[in-house]
């Protein structure tokens, strides 16, 4: 109940293009009901894991990845933590429109509390110093997300062969996973994507630093995104 009850604040209180709405919530009996916004397009993780030989070229990506990041500078300037950013967590409209749900893990952070210790969020996506227990902020989110840059072009996150706890360890002691095939990404693209996957937090690029990357002038309309929503439901099961 306690996640539910955040993740109801934060959709209350704070409301961006690029966030998905809520409209209302009510306590029926001990379950909490959250009447939120439909997005008919699914999860972006739809795309990713039914890509197939037709995958997402690198306007997509920058679409994806510059409406996520809108969504995060407005979450960070009001010291709000996403804390699971990854493909499941993005919505998309049926006109391509691209949205950051899931808000049970989310934290809020102020001047008086400005880190926090907690471990949580998806093993395969979390940050190295939330697996190492280590004070943190904001920064995670923007890990999380170059992870998930790296699963829209493999199709998957690093190490998600591997049971969680040993993906944990890997990600905690290993140097920053690379792209199965990095070749196949632009420098522009590659570059953008070394900016967010950093080991000190300290280091690693605020989401407002990446909204300026050269990267992000490849970014489309929404409207690019339809095919490739199109290409996984015609897809065989």
């Amino acid at each position: 109940m306690i996640s539910f009850c955040s993740q109801v604040v934060i959709m209350r209180d704070y409301h961006h293009p690029n966030i998905v709405d809520m409209y209302d919530s009510f306590l029926v009996g001990d379950e909490l009901w959250v009447v939120m916004e439909f997005l008919e397009g699914g999860a972006l993780t739809d795309i990713v894991v039914n890509q197939g030989s037709s995958r997402m070229d690198e306007n997509q990506i920058a679409t994806v990845c510059k409406a996520c990041l809108k969504a995060l500078s407005f979450l960070h300037s009001n010291g709000v933590i996403h804390r699971d950013i990854k493909s499941d967590s993005i919505l998309l409209s049926q006109d391509g429109k691209v949205k950051l749900s899931d808000f049970g893990f989310c934290a809020q952070v102020t001047q008086e509390l400005p880190k926090r210790k907690s471990l949580v969020g998806t093993p395969y996506w979390m940050a190295p110093e939330v697996i190492s227990r280590l004070p943190y902020g904001p920064e995670v989110d923007i890990w999380s997300l170059g992870i998930m840059v790296i699963e829209m072009i493999d199709g998957e996150p690093p190490f998600f062969n591997e049971p969680p706890l040993q993906a944990m360890r890997r990600i905690r002691d290993m140097p920053p996973p690379k792209l199965k095939n990095p070749k196949r990404v632009s420098p522009r693209l590659q570059g953008f994507l070394d900016m967010m996957l950093v080991r000190e937090p300290s280091q690693r690029a605020t989401a407002f630093e990446l909204l300026q990357h050269a990267f992000l002038r490849g970014a489309d309309k929404p409207t690019c995104l339809i095919p490739m929503m199109k290409s996984f439901r015609h897809s065989p099961c």
